[in-house]
């Protein structure tokens, strides 16, 4: 039995082929099973605790490309203990049969792993969507970093392939690309401010989709937060485009984010209006405003002159209000002071004011 196990077949015994046999017979039944364990330790390395969909995605992600790594990885480890038969051993141009093998395989194997970490990149990119929608942010620039680093491994992969399939010298193909890269970030410098600007916005979220800011002398909602610009509705329904730049650099206010709206009014008096019927006038627009929806007000004569004496009516109500809600409310405060003015006989200054028509003498 043993000199069966040592007779030699193509330059390897029998014995070398049944452990070899053995081994990738038992690296192709074991590799699903290790693979899912592997799978699951990386998913407890990346995340805490998790949902379980989210681990049954990951691993749904994972396993597959994980299981042909480790199989191929320990089949190449298997038949690496053999020799190249005779017949197997032949040169293509300057490369013989061994290193055309080693290259395929190399090659293979950087494949499978890059695959491997195209698919947790995946996962991770679902991870934040599912956050930008719970935060109401867009899912856009989520979107561009997971096809952003899935390029980014793409090229990895193709420079392990040439380092270690064709042994090729990357370090002067780096030098190329680096200076490549400084020449389009000069040509592209203002896009490159407004993708910067744009990873600010995501960031540092002084508004997302759906607010309506004020920037500049426009005021309208934010419909969509590109890679390079913002698009605004605003409140004449046009829609403007604004670069992000442009929308982290200037004055931007978040009119959402207010706690408050306020309501300015401003009542000129005619001048006919004596101390008290001034007094009393402020105190009953001073009841008027002793409402619910009011938060806070202050009424004051805050000036007067030759033409009109100068009432100012400042007053805040809550923002869970619609728009048409505050509308109305503004308009029954309006009416209420209206209706207070006739009440008092007191005049409005344009209401007051006397034309007085001279005739020349024939």
């Amino acid at each position: 039995m043993k000199e069966l196990l040592q007779r030699s077949i193509f330059g390897n015994t029998i014995e070398t082929y049944l452990i070899v046999a053995t081994s990738i017979a038992i690296a192709l039944l074991v590799k699903r099973f290790v693979s899912k364990y592997l799978a699951i330790l990386l998913f407890k390395i990346f995340t805490k605790a998790g949902k379980t969909f989210h681990k049954a995605y990951f691993l749904q992600l994972v396993v597959s490309p994980l299981e042909w790594f480790l199989a191929l990885f320990m089949i190449v480890v298997a038949l690496d203990k053999l020799h190249l038969p005779f017949f197997l051993d032949f040169k293509i141009y300057r490369a013989d049969s061994r290193d055309i093998i080693d290259a395929v395989t190399n090659a293979t194997l950087i494949i499978i792993f890059i695959r491997l970490c195209v698919r947790v990149v995946q996962f991770f990119g679902m991870i934040l969507e599912e956050k930008a929608r719970e935060s109401q942010a867009d899912s856009q620039l989520v979107v561009f970093f997971k096809d952003f680093f899935r390029v980014i491994l793409i090229i990895i992969g193709i420079l392990l392939i040439l380092r270690f399939s064709f042994h090729y010298n990357i370090s002067n193909l780096l030098t190329g690309l680096s200076i490549v890269g400084a020449a389009i970030a000069l040509a592209t410098k203002e896009s490159l401010e407004n993708l910067i600007a744009s990873f600010i916005i995501f960031f540092d979220k002084p508004f997302t989709t759906g607010d309506t800011v004020k920037v500049n002398s426009f005021t309208g909602a934010v419909e969509k937060i590109g890679l390079r610009s913002t698009r605004i509705r605003t409140d004449q329904k046009t829609y403007i485009t604004v670069p992000n730049k442009q929308m982290v650099d200037s004055i931007l206010d978040n009119i959402t984010l207010r706690s408050q709206r306020k309501v300015e009014l401003r009542l000129e008096v005619g001048l006919s209006a004596t101390v008290p019927q001034l007094q009393a006038l402020i105190a009953n627009i001073k009841q008027i405003l002793k409402q619910d929806d009011v938060i806070s007000n202050s009424v004051f004569l805050s000036d007067t002159g030759k033409n009109a004496h100068i009432i100012t009516v400042d007053y805040f109500t809550a923002m869970h209000q619609t728009t048409e809600e505050f509308n109305q409310f503004r308009e029954k405060v309006n009416f209420a002071i209206i209706d207070l003015l006739a009440q008092k006989e007191t005049a409005l200054a344009a209401a007051s004011a006397d034309v007085v028509i001279h005739q020349a003498q024939p």
